[in-house]
């Protein structure tokens, strides 16, 4: 698969890195764009300019979302004749993909972070691709972790909020954990040991499990036990669930404001 990169930032390093350890593309059907050369996994090719010849299979923007119309008015014809484009951007969506690059069927992507190790998750919204297209997204992504398409743009909204940011969220409640035990006694640097090991523990544990999460709480915490005490305050009606609720709704308010500019 042959691919053309518009930016490669963090978040496109990461995919490119995961993409090339998983064979799915090699380094030399890979060219990117940048600005400025920065550092790239696998020493693929980079310049200023797109190369001549004919279109790659897929084109790839990892710019930011602000940039686009600039990319456009740069790129527009050369990529006029790729099948594909496929966007990380925050905010526009298909449509607006297809008028700033029209030819190639637009793909809407929310990859995050974790797809370096092919242990992320990659929200996908493109109603009106072919199943043609569908399946060449499907091969590329695969290698990322979890895939999941949204025909509805509200649940692709919703399902970026959550596995986007979630990460973020993620690694703010390992240092709360670690901040916590520091506050019942422990070293800092312990602390946060064992509450890196606790979640990475605990999230494997979930995963291989057919159980639901909330059922290994329930099957952890004895009654009258200390877990029981400590879920009882997560459990409060101002406690856990609520808190990731607004949190996550301030994340949803932001993506929907960025979406219309």
């Amino acid at each position: 698969m042959r691919l053309w990169m518009i930016g490669c930032g963090n978040m496109a390093s990461a995919m490119l890195r995961r993409w090339l350890e998983s064979g799915v593309v090699a380094a030399t059907d890979v060219d990117v764009v940048n600005r400025h050369d920065r550092a790239l996994p696998g020493d693929v090719r980079q310049a200023r300019t797109l190369p001549d010849g004919p279109a790659p299979d897929v084109v790839v923007l990892g710019i930011k979302p602000q940039q686009l119309d600039e990319a456009a008015a740069v790129h527009r014809e050369r990529v006029r004749a790729a099948p594909l484009l496929v966007s990380m951007l925050a905010g526009p969506d298909p449509a607006r993909l297809s008028t700033a690059f029209p030819g190639p069927v637009a793909i809407q992507t929310m990859p995050n972070l974790p797809v370096e190790l092919g242990r992320g998750v990659v929200a996908i919204h493109a109603p009106d691709a072919p199943v043609e297209a569908r399946a060449t997204v499907d091969r590329l992504m695969a290698p990322l972790g979890l895939v999941e398409w949204f025909d509805d743009a509200a649940r692709f909204a919703a399902a970026g909020a959550l596995s986007g940011c979630g990460p973020a969220f993620l690694f703010r409640f390992v240092d709360a954990l670690a901040a916590g035990g520091v506050a019942i006694g422990l070293d800092p640097a312990q602390a946060a040991a064992v509450a890196l090991a606790t979640v990475e523990g605990a999230a494997a544990m979930v995963a291989a499990s057919e159980r639901s999460p909330g059922a290994l709480a329930d099957a952890v915490a004895s009654p009258g036990g200390m877990t029981r005490a400590g879920l009882n305050v997560l459990d409060e009606a101002a406690g856990l669930v609520p808190l990731l609720e607004r949190t996550l709704a301030a994340s949803a308010k932001r993506g929907a404001e960025m979406a219309k500019g």
